[in-house]
């Protein structure tokens, strides 16, 4: 249940009727509001003479529902806002992992040649294997950062586990959650207590309850600026690397008010699909893509086989203005 308190609750006295009904409390909108469990199906008779709405929801997806909040959420990524009636598609670009000075560096001059805004680049790598590349780590962060200074563009990258959570929420403007660490706990409360935008991945083997529910930990420590992303899903099929579930983003797009970007690099695993689904992205309204691209995808140090070259992803990002075009959106 979500609670609206009447405007004459001041903060503190809200904090107090929170902790004393075991529940969130959050500013919402200038609003007071409490949070509690989807099982509550009446306001408690401690709350009925300061509560001026409340809703009442079938599960716990509740702060990212539609019947809460009708509007896509505006989530603003450093110069550029997406959701609600912006119509705008984010184009996230960059190599997998940050590798080098001068590697990296060639991805800032691509990304900010082509107006875009949005820089990627891993440097806490979640690698199925110990014996690969790990990611440079703090080195890799104090490199993005120099980026972000010399191109003025907007950095994301990944928290692998809540260590160094620290660190992200320091160095990055989007915090990035990945499939693999959907679930830590730690990463999602620490992103709570902090205003910057949260690109959440959706797990691998995980459902749409399980992602949208993860995103309410956010929201419920007081952080609005949620994004989900999708990214695959592991099925039975060996030909693909994942299978990007464009059904589950339709329902995304229905009943949740968080703005969706879409992940192709990791769902097809090979760069020769990665353009025809990221058009069908486009197509279908999202708010954002995340396209993994190198200077020289063969000596990545990381899924060097899904990464488009910079030839590649230029002519991807041409192709892509039409499609948005014709269904209404922006390419940004």
């Amino acid at each position: 249940m979500i609670i609206e308190l009447k405007a004459s609750v001041s903060v503190d006295q809200a904090k107090e009727l929170a902790q004393s009904n075991k529940a969130f409390h959050i500013v919402d909108q200038e609003k007071n509001i409490l949070i509690t469990s989807s099982g509550l199906r009446e306001v408690p008779d401690a709350l009925e003479s300061v509560t001026e709405k409340f809703w009442t929801f079938k599960d716990d997806i509740q702060l990212a529902s539609r019947e809460y909040r009708e509007q896509t959420r505006e989530v603003t990524i450093g110069s550029v806002t997406i959701g609600g009636d912006t119509n705008n598609t984010l184009l996230i670009g960059g190599p997998c992992s940050v590798e080098s000075e001068e590697q990296i560096r060639q991805s800032a001059e691509l990304i900010k040649s082509l107006g875009l805004t949005a820089l990627r680049g891993g440097c806490y790598k979640p690698r199925t294997s110990p014996y690969s590349f790990q990611g440079l780590g703090l080195e890799g962060l104090q490199l993005l950062a120099k980026m972000r200074e010399e191109y003025g563009l907007t950095v994301v990258t990944e928290a692998r586990d809540a260590t160094h959570i620290d660190e992200i929420i320091e160095y990055s403007d989007v915090i990035q959650i990945g499939a693999k660490a959907m679930y830590d706990q730690g990463i999602l409360r620490a992103s709570s207590k902090s205003n910057k935008p949260v690109l959440l991945k959706r797990g691998f083997g995980s459902t749409l309850q399980e992602t949208v529910q993860a995103a309410e930990f956010i929201l419920s420590g007081g952080n609005s600026n949620v994004v989900i992303c999708e990214r695959g899903l592991r099925t039975f099929e060996t030909k693909t690397r994942f299978t990007l579930d464009l059904c589950g983003v339709s329902y995304l797009k229905e009943y949740t008010n968080l703005p969706v970007i879409l992940d192709p690099s990791h769902a097809m695993g090979f760069a020769y699909g990665v353009p025809d689904l990221a058009r069908a992205c486009v197509a279908m309204g999202i708010d954002g893509l995340l396209i993994e691209t190198h200077p020289n995808p063969k000596v990545a140090k990381s899924d060097a086989s899904q990464q488009l070259t910079h030839e590649e992803f230029t002519a991807l990002y041409e192709s892509l203005q039409p499609v948005a075009q014709a269904v209404g959106r922006k390419m940004i």
